[in-house]
């Protein structure tokens, strides 16, 4: 089929293909491209799109896959991406599934249709259902390139689908992927702008035009060879040269018999308005009343059209139906596809026929349509979309069961703003005054992952309705406006929501429940009247709650995070956090996606296992959360807070690129939810923590000022760690010394008011010290001394070590000597490596302040070393430049590799080549175990090997397990 005027648009699909086709055949990965056609209605886009469609098809291992949008299917979710992905990955082996899906299987499948909901996911964050689909094309198209993806009519895709594509389009060039679009840019709804911005990202993007008068002319020659010039002009005047409009007018030239000549010239505006109108009158007079009826019906299923499904809603039995299409494809308004399915000819026809129909007829026979979908085994959520259509007011209780039930499957498989107009439209039935608070309470949880206005609005009104929710509903409602409340910032008023609802519930898990999240925010919550009493009541429910019950866990998690702020000694701490735990793992009552309790427990219950120096403890339930989190699609804030948790653990561990690079992916993730949240302002105290680890005191500074990072910080949320204290520390590295002493010393008197002495969370007291001693030397050194303390009574290495560093600063000579020798001790029997490397330069460098430059040279070579390993680039240089300045060589002469090891590590070495185990060798050394790793960590990396090839670096004989005796 000749496409007029088109040949430019065919030429660049031709290329785009050949170039997907060549460079792939080339070994080519990255070399995706976008192709756009947009125009007016009826400008020949769906034609052209089809001829893209077999270019493609014609070539060699290529793969396409096409969708079409649908003008009443815009409101069923995920319908495009299915029609793309169900064919090609229904089609996959068990093992490509595997591979393909990932750990996305139980987000993805269920939106694409391959697979039932998992009963394991109670909600899915529509962000998480975009992420695993980016996974699983990544995975796909390589397997199935070069790849074709085309899809019409995209201005009516559904909205899930479509914030998909847009998503998709931006990174398309990293696949071996042609993704080729057609779409309308004369419309206007919510899909305008991610269409249009589509269009933007396109290399080749062509605005089909109208046809010009000689293409007009030449296309009423090939229907009437004899016309009249004048007769042609005329059509191309009254069609404005578009293509559909001037075959649908020859068409009725032909039906009307009427001769092409310039005497006729004059009917062919009415023949014109008539053919593009296409009213009731028109459709009726055509295809005559029982046709029209089955029309009827296809229009409203839309797209991909089951020829029984339409007989149905129109009552017209097998042979009756088979009239009717027999009827409308000789009227070429139905055509067949290769599925079996029907479709119309062109869009603009299934428009015109919808509309041919009486607003009345139009909702019955949406109504007839849901009834049928459901009672022949359709999905609730297709016949979702026809109740939608139905006027509302006659309180049909069975309408509202269904749309309530459509709701629930929408969110299963990831489609929050399709259940809410469910809801919404079963409001408006409206439901049973019985009922109405659990709509509501149900239209508010389904926004939760989404809109936590909404959310909030809707609980708000499901809770005033006096008795309207049963007693576990209404703790629930409560808990969840508590959450939403909370996490936008308002920790103060999410706590007194809970305390005051827990006043009136009943005893039993839901008063507990409520209890619990009361205590939580008020912990959390960055100043509180009398933190010491909450201490006790926490103290005294810990002891008073049933061991065996639900809420004993977190319980037991709430009150290990307390003991840890208060500075507690560490036995005491671990085991409360133990109690929390089940035979050392997380329970399912404190599980990251348990929606039952606040997941800011389990958070707790790792940062503090985080600041008792048990870091392959948090870590572990760190990687779980992201874990369980991708699993779960919660792809929001629950994930960046994952990432925050993680990259805070691992700035612990000193591992500072990898901390930087968790948190700065959570700073993402954070900034797309906007600005203000507690999320962000922890993960821009940790990042600026991190940068000043690492030397980039400037860098540090810049994103302090990015984000505004300054007092009075966050009003009422408590951040971890206290970024007050980080802000200390970012005001001394600039030499603000008077401000950072000011902020430090509010900040003491604000923890030390809520008993507050931890010198991990917060270690005010060193850094005051620091600040303190270019003006007040005997108060620094007092305040030093005050560190050192409470962080004995911690008991935990790193906060001693640290303390102790901290303190050292503020003294010279032997005292600074004798302090840091300390910290060193005590740092080496840590996982705080940056720390410890730290302590190393320090002692180092007081060493060489005291003469005793070849005692400092190995310290500083250490620290040096370790710090390097950090990622503390700003350390390294300092251990340099005090080599220099002492005359030692500021890099290491290299030693043949066994003779870099010091004595301590060769020691170490040799019990492990014998293949003695880390904890037999720490007590043949009289060491910790944690001091045995980290010696075997840096003999590994003096040498450059593993612990295979030990023994041949070292120069020793092997030895089997069994000789070491």
């Amino acid at each position: 089929m000749r496409l007029w005027e088109r040949d430019i648009e065919l030429r660049s699909a031709e290329q785009a293909v050949d170039r997907l086709c060549r460079e792939f055949a080339a070994g080519g990965t990255k070399i995706g491209e976008l192709l756009v056609f947009s125009g007016p209605p009826g400008m020949g886009k769906t034609s052209v799109l089809e001829q893209v469609r077999r270019i493609a098809g014609q070539r060699k291992d290529s793969t396409v896959l096409f969708a079409r949008g649908g003008e009443r299917q815009k409101k069923e979710p995920f319908r495009v991406l299915r029609q793309l992905l169900l064919p090609v990955l229904g089609g996959l082996s068990e093992e490509e599934r595997s591979e393909v899906f990932g750990n996305w299987y139980n987000i993805v499948a269920p939106a694409v249709g391959l697979a039932p909901p998992s009963d394991e996911i109670e909600r899915i964050d529509p962000q998480g259902i975009r992420d695993g689909l980016d996974f699983v094309i990544t995975q796909l198209a390589p397997r199935r390139a070069p790849l074709v993806v085309a899809v019409d009519d995209l201005h009516w895709a559904d909205m899930e689908s479509l914030t998909w594509l847009h998503a998709f389009a931006a990174r398309a060039r990293e696949l071996p992927v042609l993704l080729a679009f057609a779409y309308r840019h004369e419309f206007e709804d919510e899909a305008r702008p991610l269409a249009a911005q589509i269009e933007r990202m396109a290399v080749r993007r062509h605005e089909l035009m109208p046809l010009n008068p000689v293409s007009v002319a030449e296309l009423v020659h090939t229907e009437f060879a004899d016309a009249d010039d004048a007769f042609c002009r005329q059509v191309w005047a009254v069609t404005a040269g578009a293509p559909f409009d001037t075959v649908a007018l020859l068409r009725e030239i032909r039906e009307q018999s009427l001769e092409p000549v310039e005497e006729n010239s004059p009917r062919l505006r009415d023949l014109a308005a008539a053919a593009r109108g296409q009213g009731r009158d028109y459709w009726l007079d055509k295809l005559g009343p029982t046709t029209i009826r089955f029309a009827w019906a296809a229009a409203l299923l839309g797209t991909d059209i089951k020829e029984e499904l339409a007989s149905a809603i129109c009552a017209q039995g097998p042979a009756q139906a088979a009239d009717s299409v027999r009827e409308l494809r000789r009227h070429r308004v139905l055509t067949s596809q290769p599925n079996g399915r029907l479709e119309f000819v062109h869009p603009l026809i299934g428009t015109s026929i919808y509309q041919s129909m009486s607003p009345s007829t139009r909702t019955a026979m949406h109504g007839i349509a849901a009834t049928v979908i459901e009672n022949t085994g359709g999905s609730l959520i297709a016949a979702s979309r026809h109740l939608l259509e139905t006027h509302p007011g006659e309180g049909d209780d069975a309408i509202v069961r269904k749309l309530r039930r459509a709701a629930a499957e929408n969110l299963a498989i990831g489609a929050p703003e399709a259940a809410r107009r469910c809801l919404e439209r079963a409001l408006n039935e409206p439901p049973d005054e019985d009922d109405r608070a659990e709509v509501l309470y149900e239209l508010g949880c389904a926004a939760l992952l989404t809109d936590p206005e909404a959310t909030a609005n809707q609980l708000r009104l499901a809770l005033a309705i006096e008795g309207g929710l049963s007693s576990d509903l209404r703790v629930d409602a409560v808990f969840r406006l508590s959450e939403v409340i909370a996490h936008g910032g308002d920790l103060n008023g999410a706590a007194a929501l809970c305390r005051d609802e827990a006043e009136h519930t009943p005893e039993g898990l839901g008063k507990l429940r409520l209890t619990v999240a009361h205590l939580l925010y008020t912990t959390l919550q960055r100043d509180e009247e009398d933190g010491p009493a909450r201490s006790r009541q926490l103290a005294e429910l810990a002891t008073q709650v049933d061991p065996d019950s639900e809420a004993a866990r977190p319980v037991h998690a709430l009150r290990a995070w307390d003991l840890t702020l208060q500075g507690a000694p560490a036995p005491e701490t671990l085991r409360e956090a133990e109690l929390a735990l089940a035979d050392g793992r997380l329970p399912r009552s404190l599980g990251w996606t348990n929606t039952t309790w606040n997941f800011e427990l389990p958070a707790l219950l790792g940062l503090c296992y985080a600041y008792h120096d048990e870091l392959a403890r948090a870590e572990k339930l760190f990687s779980s959360a992201i874990l369980e989190f991708e699993i779960a699609g919660w792809s929001g804030a629950h994930r960046g807070f994952a990432y925050f948790l993680m990259g805070f653990a691992r700035l612990r561990r000193g591992f500072l690129p990898e901390a930087e690079d968790f948190l700065r992916r959570g700073l993402r993730i954070a900034d797309r939810m906007g600005g203000g949240l507690p999320l962000q302002w922890n993960l821009v105290g940790a990042l600026i923590d991190t940068l000043l680890a690492r030397g980039r005191d400037e860098e540090a500074w810049e994103v302090a000022e990015q984000y505004r990072f300054t007092p009075p910080y966050h009003q009422t949320a408590l951040l971890l760690p206290d970024v007050a204290t980080i802000y200390g520390k970012l005001l001394i590295s600039r030499g603000e010394y008077d401000m950072a002493v000011e902020v430090l010393a509010e900040t003491g008197l604000r923890l030390d008011r809520r008993g507050w002495r931890s010198t991990v969370h917060a270690p005010w007291a060193g850094h005051l010290a620091v600040a303190m001693a270019h003006r007040d030397v005997p108060s620094a050194r007092k305040n030093g001394d005050e560190a050192i303390s409470r962080a004995r009574l911690s008991g935990s290495p790193s906060a001693i070590g640290t303390s102790l560093r901290l303190a050292a600063s503020v003294w010279e000579g032997p005292r600074a000597v004798e302090l840091l020798s300390e910290a060193v001790a005590w740092l080496g029997r840590s996982p705080a490596s940056y720390e410890h490397a730290h302590a190393l330069v320090d002692l180092g460098a007081a060493l060489v302040q005291v003469g005793r430059s070849v005692d400092a040279a190995e310290l500083l070579y250490q620290g040096m070393e370790l710090a390097q390993h950090c990622g503390a680039d700003g350390l390294v240089v300092r251990a340099r430049n005090v080599l220099a300045r002492s005359g030692l060589q500021p890099n290491r002469v290299l030693l043949p590799a066994k003779e870099a090891l010091n004595p301590q590590e060769r020691a170490v070495a040799e019990l492990a080549v014998l293949q003695v185990p880390p904890q037999r060798i720490a007590e043949q050394l009289g060491v910790p175990v944690s001091l045995v790793k980290q010696r075997l960590a840096a003999v590994h990396r003096k040498l450059g090997t593993g612990p295979e090839g030990l023994a041949a670096a070292l120069g020793l004989p092997t030895t089997g397990p069994g000789q070491a005796d």
